[in-house]
């Protein structure tokens, strides 16, 4: 299970690669990907780390966090980084 340290660095990188999608013009579906999880991240920031139902909402959330930053480096190769 992730660490409040690990979701706390996870929702930054969430963060830095939804601004960079969005001046990007990444597609829609995808900065939508990104700002739920980085809104789930910072939610779960709010909430107490040792209960029961937090703990499986902010694994959920990473796995979320995770496949859309996958998502947006996939895109971002595909697209942005072609200089």
């Amino acid at each position: 299970m992730d660490t409040r340290t690990e979701l706390r660095h996870l929702r930054r990188e969430v963060r830095t690669a939804l601004e960079l999608a969005a001046v990007a013009l990444a597609p829609e579906d995808l900065i939508d990907g990104l700002a739920a999880a980085a809104g789930l991240l910072e939610a779960l920031e709010e909430l107490p780390a040792d209960d029961e139902p937090v703990a499986t909402l902010a694994a959920h959330a990473a796995r979320r966090a995770r496949g859309s930053l996958a998502a947006w480096q996939h895109w971002r190769e595909r697209h942005v980084a072609r200089g």
